[in-house]
């Protein structure tokens, strides 16, 4: 171990007490939720599952979402796997889609918690979904000689200009991990930058391409369209503050009678912000979380568990979080449903994924958000998509159709580690 891993180590262990009072003041506000708040201090309230249990670790929602199919595989050949996610988003999502899943929230990386959480468990083997590499809980799974994974691994440029101040235990954290999944030849290369060693790190591709469209709630789609009564409806999805505004302005401009926008944000609790940036542009304004229909110029779809519903709903869609340096969402999860997908160009963490749609002629990347009105006009009127509009949608459905080749690619990969669960 480094002398920056050591230090971290021993600073999070004298800040432990702090860090559970953090905890408890996010519990407050919403943030952790309260009646688990013993998980994320590595507090194992319930007994361990017989058999092979095989730990996946995920970030938050997208991370989770992607791991579903291969957990569904693993738990095919025999073992149970549990699923710790670090967000009260990921945990409500994840059990309206996988209620019979084991998830856990995270253990903060004190030392106290991650020897409690891995007391407990006792996986046989751990995988750790994209970039989340917490010292503490990386280091004390490989001291304990549990095989590891690190899979669909991704490394932004920043991340790997800020590892690359503390190389050496940047080569340390990643050579805990037996094989090494990533998404892109880019990726690849930053993580050999950085110390991985190449017999063991290999593309896979990206398993949100391999993820089957999430099912749409039938009786609802067919309540929505006959409340809008055939009206124009376009939808901004996975949005961050500036892209509702832009979505507003762009609204008012295209001029189109009739015109619904629905807003889908990132973060439904920022839903009241929103209704307030509607109304001081003289829209009207219904939110669905407090049962208001599908009424009025601005639609706030400000509930989880619902983003197939709209894609379904709406012709054209705005993918938010391309610009301000955020990264981007995955469009995919747009595309089955036969959108024109519209996003920011800055969209880093699904570099490849935008690439491929944009080589297809599926996807309309914006330099900036000022473009949004001119596109939109572009892609729909009052009698709903251009001749544009369902061009883009159809090459967006053929392209985004799910890959079963990522799935494949990272189940071979990980055999390695599994071998040593199932022997």
């Amino acid at each position: 171990m480094t002398l920056g891993l050591k230090l971290y180590r021993a600073m999070a262990g004298i800040a432990a007490p702090l860090v559970e009072r953090h905890l408890r003041r996010r519990a407050e506000i919403g943030k952790e939720d309260a009646a688990r708040l013993d998980e994320r201090l590595g507090r194992v309230a319930v007994d361990r599952p017989d058999g092979p249990l095989v730990w996946v670790h995920a970030a938050s929602v997208g991370e989770a979402l992607s791991a579903l199919p291969m957990i569904a595989e693993i738990e095919a050949r025999g073992a149970r796997c549990l699923l710790t996610t670090g967000t009260i988003t990921s945990a409500t999502l994840l059990a309206q889609r996988a209620p019979d899943l084991l998830h856990r929230f995270a253990p903060v990386d004190t030392p106290a918690a991650v020897a409690g959480f891995l007391d407990g468990w006792r996986p046989d083997a751990a995988l750790w979904m994209e970039s989340e590499l917490w010292p503490n809980l990386v280091t004390e799974t490989a001291a304990r000689g549990i095989p590891m994974a690190l899979v669909n691994a991704r490394l932004s440029k920043a991340s790997r200009r800020n590892w690359g101040l503390a190389k050496a235990s940047a080569a340390v954290l990643l050579g805990a991990f037996g094989v090494r999944l990533v998404q892109t030849d880019a990726v690849c290369a930053r993580l050999l930058s950085l110390g991985a060693d190449p017999v063991t790190t290999m593309i896979t591709g990206d398993l949100k391409a391999s993820r089957i469209p999430d099912p749409v709630n039938v009786q609802a789609l067919a309540s929505m369209r006959e409340a809008l009564g055939g009206r124009p409806v376009w939808l901004a999805a996975s949005t961050h503050p500036g892209d509702e505004a832009a979505a507003m302005d762009a609204h008012l401009a295209v001029k189109i009678e009739g015109l619904c926008t629905i807003i889908a944000p990132r973060h439904p609790e920022r839903a009241g912000e929103i209704v307030a940036l509607a109304q001081a542009r003289g829209l009207s304004v219904s939110r669905r979380s407090s049962g208001q229909g599908i009424e009025g110029d601005v639609y706030v779809a400000d509930t989880l568990g619902e983003l197939s519903l709209w894609y379904a709903l709406a012709p054209v869609a705005l993918i938010g979080g391309g610009w301000d340096g955020i990264g981007g969402h995955n469009p995919l999860e747009a595309a089955p449903n036969s959108c024109a997908i519209l996003s920011g160009d800055d969209v880093p963490s699904f570099a490849e994924t935008y690439a491929r749609l944009a080589d297809a002629g599926a996807v309309r990347l914006m330099a900036s958000r000022d473009e949004l009105a001119t596109v939109l006009a572009e892609m729909i009127n009052a009698d709903g998509l251009t001749t544009e509009g369902a061009r883009l949608a159809v090459a967006a459905r053929e392209a985004g159709a799910p890959d079963p080749a990522p799935l494949a690619r990272t189940m071979a990969g990980l055999e390695p580690v599994l071998a040593k669960v199932f022997g």
